[in-house]
Order: C-alpha cells, then structure tokens, then sequence
C-alpha cells in the first residue's frame, strides 16, 4: 500500500491534532474525514487539518478510502470506537490508556484478532532513541546484574486552569479516565513492562494532595518483575520542573538518563546537557550518549504517527499491540487496587479494582 487514508474517531484527546498535524506533512497519507461527539472541536479539527466533518463514526468508517483511523475518544469509550473500526476493517492507533477496564481490554484484543486488522497503542516511549539506547544497554549487560531502575514520568497539567476548566476536563472524570494517574502513569508502566517484562506484584501510594482538582494527581507505585529487579514508578500532575528521569542500578554500574518526560525537556539546562550517561565499576568518569534531547515533550509526541504508518504500509515491524495496552492497564490498576486496600497486590490481577 503506497498510500494510507487516515479517518479519525474523536479529538477528545489532544494528542490526535499532533498527529495530524504531522501527518499533513507525509507524502504517503492522505488525511480524509473526521467525527467527533462534540460538533464544535470536531468542525475545527476538520478546518485546521483539511478533514471532511462527519456526523457519525459509521460515516468515516464505511468510506473505503479510509484505511486506518486515529482514536482518541474519551477512555471509556475506547472499546466502543474499536469494536466499530475493526468490524469495518480498518487498522487503528488508539489513544492510551487502552481502556479503563481489563473487561473491556480484552474486547479490544479480541477485535483486533477476530477481524485481522493492524493495531497500535499510541505510546511514545519506546519510539524514543534514548529509550532505546537505555534497552540495549541493558540487553548488553553493561550494568550487570540489575537490581532497582527509578522512573519518573511526570507533567503538569493539572496546575493549568485551561486544562482542569476547559474541554480536556474529561480527563479528571473518574468514569471516563479513572485519575490522572492512570492516565499518564500508564506510559511508564509500558516502558517498565517493555523493559523489564512481567511484573509479579506492586504496592502503591496514590492521592489527591495538592489541586484537589482530580480524584488523584500524584502517585509511586513499586513493582517487583519475575527477573528480580525493583522497579519504582513516580507519577505526578503537578510537577513543576526536573533533571534526572531515570535511574538503573546494578551491580557493575549505573544508568541515569535526564530530561526524559515533559517538566524536564522544559526546564533550563546547560549548553553541555547530555540525556544519557552510564559508570561502570572502576570508571574515573563518566560515558556520555551524544543523544538528541527533543526542545519539548511534544517532539516526542509527534514522533508516533511516523512509525504507526510505516507499520500498515509493511515497511516495519514496530508497533504497541493490544496485548502490551492491556498489560500496562493491568498494572496500573493494581496499583490502585493497592493503595485503596492498603497491601502488596499479585500478577496477573483478578477481577476489577474497586477505586
């Protein structure tokens, strides 16, 4: 397929006009229709994107110049919006969390197997170069035997008026998202799962503690992973400014990676700013990645739909299938399971949490 015809299914989710926006720029992707509960952002999307505004999702989905579509409903309806487009055989780049039930991530999966179509999650982590400098350095041994890596993951949005007052406000509905913590949480989740693999258990703090805007926006979850390590997972939606992002320690070295997540790619730093350094047992000093550190978290935003196109058009393999989405849910409900019960919860999580 030389040429992609992108519909979307909602601009709830902010992140979709970064898409289309990059997409306008793809000399492979033609950028066709559009529907959106809310008529108003839905005819402005169209405008600024040159998309045709439909009155219905079925409109978009039964135009057979639409190849994949874009979904970026509110969570809760994630399942809905899927369950229409790979019936109507379209390939799809869902918006993240993947859903705000495990029932309803598992409607999702079995979609996309049933119809055969190409799915996506809409995670950027794993697209990053510094991410994945980080994995093959891992993969390479060169810290040894692992046995905390410290990630934080963290924005601010919840100290922006427009943002708790306007029309993302959604997001702070515990129905349509849960909390912000599962909503932005669920990044890191996938990049320890992608990095790590399975977790066994986690036990978690999280609350609302300083807007009292949302039913939470600050939380640490720390999970235990089959190979051993401790993982240690800080979230917040009130940070202001930062440096170091990650931290990897083992035992013949360690790994500290900065201005990785949005309040630090933001924040001053030196002309000598470097995102990736590693020491190891015996080093005098340390080894420093020549590694792009993007002007702002939107570059690495804008770095999904590259990738996402590629894939439906056979050129490559990289993409966030149904089964990792679930998984990152799975883990960020058990850390509200632990912190509304107050204990160490297992893998793989039975049942709903009660938040």
């Amino acid at each position: 397929m030389d040429r992609i015809g992108i519909g979307v299914l909602s601009h709830a989710h902010g992140h979709i006009n970064t898409y289309c926006g990059v997409m306008q720029g793809f000399g492979d992707v033609d950028l066709i229709s559009c529907w959106d509960e809310n008529r108003e952002r839905g005819e402005r999307a169209a405008k600024n994107f040159d998309l045709a505004y439909c009155a219905s999702p079925r409109a978009v989905l039964d135009d057979p110049r639409v190849h994949a579509v874009l979904i970026g409903s509110e969570t809760n309806r994630h399942a809905e919006h899927v369950e229409m487009a790979a019936e109507a055989g379209k390939h799809i780049l869902l918006q993240k969390p993947m859903a705000t039930s495990l029932e309803d991530c598992n409607r999702i999966i079995s979609v996309v197997v049933k119809y055969g179509i190409k799915f996506s999650m809409a995670f950027q982590m794993s697209h990053d170069p510094v991410n994945q400098k980080i994995k093959s350095l891992l993969e390479e041994n060169e810290v040894g035997n692992v046995a905390v890596v410290r990630r934080r993951h963290a924005i601010n949005v919840l100290l922006n008026p427009d943002f708790v007052n306007g029309p993302t406000n959604w997001h702070l509905d515990p129905v349509a998202n849960i909390g912000m913590f599962f909503d932005d949480a669920i990044h890191a989740a996938d990049w320890f799962y992608w990095l790590l693999g399975e977790p066994v258990s986690v036990i978690a703090e999280i609350g609302d503690i300083v807007t009292h805007e949302s039913p939470d926006d600050n939380g640490v979850a720390t999970y235990r992973f089959k190979n051993g390590v401790i993982g240690i997972l800080f979230n917040s939606s009130t940070t202001v400014a930062g440096v170091n992002t990650t931290e990897i320690y083992g035992d013949e070295g360690t790994i500290i990676q900065d201005y990785g997540d949005a309040p630090s790619t933001a924040a001053p730093r030196s002309p000598n700013a470097r995102a990736l350094r590693l020491i190891r047992k015996g080093d005098e000093a340390w080894t420093e990645f020549d590694l792009p550190i993007p002007a702002s978290q939107g570059d690495r935003i804008a770095a999904i739909p590259r990738p996402f196109v590629d894939y439906i058009r056979g050129i490559s393999g990289l993409a966030v299938s149904a089964e990792e989405g679930r998984k990152s849910v799975e883990m960020v409900l058990a850390a509200y399971r632990s912190n509304a019960e107050g204990c160490r919860v297992n893998f793989p999580l039975s049942g709903e949490p009660n938040i």
